[in-house]
């Protein structure tokens, strides 16, 4: 009797544990699959941002292009009337088109790093914006060779406008008085024209810098637990952007905080395939109207 009691209950202990094993087993089970649900959504959400990303800069080249154009139409159009041209607005849009030259450049070949560094699948879309990019090269080189053409036909104008001026002065000194006065207002326009596409380009430079906290203290970016609050900061540690170009920052690490205030809902956190944070700034102008300088800490 007390061996029947004694194997009844080893049998009991024996369901037991078997019990508990499958119900270790289902909840690990679980536990996997809500991970691999995880990481589904994270790709998912990786692979859309990434998309977003790269054809918000295909329409930034797009744009670009739209504006050369309609500029360079303005130029020939004032060019052709001569002297009843107006000279401003041709240098203004010969400006205009060196600045969006310059811009598009520098997108072409923040788009070509997208691509190269995109962890997306969809072969069929990269292969599709590889050929665009081709496409987008090819039209920069002829627009750039187009508006040298330009510059050049200009200049000739000029130097014909500026012999009909010497032509006339030698009859009249009041002619050739005003022909210096044009002058100076066309220099006038031009410092003008300049000091804009500077200005231009200031408005969209930023700053951004990662690092750990020892790092950040050791530049003096991060001083008793306040970020920027004095100007003592190693300003060379940042490095310098357009924003309108640079707006996907790699971080090499699996934790990171913004520590500088920008505006919720510019910019995402994702992660890649090895659990490292990317910063994707959605909306540039709203997420640098706040401050110019990013600071993050990274662990």
């Amino acid at each position: 009797m007390k061996k029947i009691a004694i194997l009844t209950l080893s049998l009991l202990t024996l369901v037991a544990a078997c019990d508990t094993k499958k119900e270790k087993e289902s909840v690990s089970q679980d536990e996997l699959m809500a991970r691999q649900l995880d990481s589904l959504r994270n790709a998912l959400s990786q692979a859309e941002n990434e998309s977003n990303d790269l054809m918000g800069t295909v329409e930034q080249i797009q744009e670009g292009f739209k504006q050369i154009n309609e500029a360079e139409d303005i130029v020939t159009l004032q060019s052709k009337q001569g002297e009843g041209g107006d000279k401003a607005t041709i240098l203004e849009n010969m400006a205009l088109i060196q600045n969006k030259l310059k811009l598009n450049r520098e997108l072409i070949t923040s788009l070509q790093e997208q691509l190269r560094t995109s962890n997306s699948s969809n072969t069929k879309l990269k292969s599709t914006l590889e050929e665009m990019v081709k496409n987008f090269e090819t039209q920069l080189e002829e627009k750039t060779k187009q508006i040298d053409e330009l510059r050049v036909e200009l200049e000739k104008r000029d130097v014909r406008i500026a012999e009909q001026d010497q032509q006339i002065s030698a009859l009249n000194e009041n002619v050739n008085a005003l022909s210096q006065s044009n002058e100076q207002k066309a220099q006038t326009i031009a410092q003008k024209t300049q000091a804009i596409a500077a200005q231009d380009k200031q408005m969209h430079t930023a700053y951004y810098v990662f690092g750990t906290k020892k790092e950040l203290r050791e530049q003096r970016i991060l001083q008793h637990g306040d970020v920027l609050k004095s100007s003592d900061f190693n300003h060379d540690y940042f490095t310098k952007i357009d924003y309108r170009v640079t707006k996907v920052i790699k971080l090499y690490s699996k934790k990171a905080e913004l520590l500088t205030n920008h505006p919720a809902g510019t910019y995402s956190l994702d992660k890649d395939a090895q659990g490292q944070l990317t910063l994707r700034i959605t909306d540039p102008d709203r997420f640098w109207s706040v401050n110019k300088y990013l600071v993050v800490e990274v662990k």
